[in-house]
């Protein structure tokens, strides 16, 4: 039977938003929850509700922009859980919200080398090892902006079409090697990103405004909606699937065992003429 027990899971951005929420969700499958942060407050959090459920988890403190940081970590995740089976690349930055006209430029560059040279650190960290195995799941996490304009939200838009492209990419290169790379959107939830953009008000435009405000007061997609979709991508049930960019809301049960377009759940778009 397929199962995530004792399986190592790294998920970075693990000690907040839909990172933590992914880790208490495996960590209650029975995986070993490997959590990579910059936060010591927010990783010790974590930690702690992980360990009060009954779960298993490890710190470790590194920035996803340093990959020498992310590669000790993956280091140390190995002494303690033997290998990393399943990599999570939850962590990101908004970056600046705004006009790209009244954008700092500083500010942008950090937002893309967090949202995507941190995931590019640590897919390179994993890899290695995972194609040694021949076997190994990435899954990277898209938002808003990936699939469509996100006026207001450049560097975050530009950043996570750069993540879906990086994944169909990669995927094509590790497919031989028994490796899947596949991109979850997970939708709208209430995280600290929710809050940014109310904070913004008007930078934002009265549309983003408007569904942060909707997504406070209902808290946005349930955690247990993207904790089963990224079950599947970390399953042997999902080996046939890689290099996609599936959404909570897409029909994805079906792909179990359906033949998939190769042109559908990607980045590529659709001309009718």
């Amino acid at each position: 039977m397929d199962t995530l027990k004792d399986k190592g899971v790294l998920i970075t951005g693990g000690g907040r938003g839909i990172g933590k929420r992914l880790a208490m969700g495996f960590a209650a499958a029975g995986a070993r929850i490997g959590l990579l942060a910059r936060s010591k407050a927010e990783l010790d959090l974590t930690k702690l509700e992980i360990e009060h459920a009954g779960g298993n988890a490890i710190r470790l403190r590194a920035d996803v922009r340093d990959f020498e940081e992310v590669s000790a970590a993956v280091d140390r995740m190995r002494v303690q859980f033997g290998a990393v089976h399943v990599l999570i690349a939850a962590a990101a930055s908004q970056g600046p919200i705004g006009p790209l006209a009244h954008t700092k430029p500083k500010a942008w560059a950090e937002a893309v080398d967090t949202n995507l040279t941190g995931v590019m650190h640590a897919c390179l960290a994993v890899l290695p090892e995972m194609i040694h195995r021949r076997s190994g799941k990435i899954i990277v996490l898209a938002g808003g902006g990936a699939g469509f304009p996100r006026p207001n939200f450049t560097a975050y838009a530009a950043s996570k079409a750069g993540v879906v492209r990086l994944v169909e990419t990669l995927a094509e290169e590790v497919r031989d090697h028994n490796v899947q790379v596949n991109c979850l959107g997970p939708g709208g939830a209430y995280t600290h990103m929710t809050d940014e953009i109310i904070r913004a008000g008007k930078q934002a435009g009265q549309k983003e405004l408007e569904q942060a405000e909707r997504v406070r007061i209902t808290g946005g997609v349930a955690p247990d909606k993207q904790v089963e979709l990224a079950k599947f991508l970390a399953s042997a049930r999902s080996n046939h699937i890689s290099g996609k960019f599936i959404h909570v809301d897409d029909d994805w049960k079906r792909l179990e065992k359906a033949n998939m377009n190769p042109e559908a759940f990607t980045l590529r778009r659709v001309l009718k003429v």
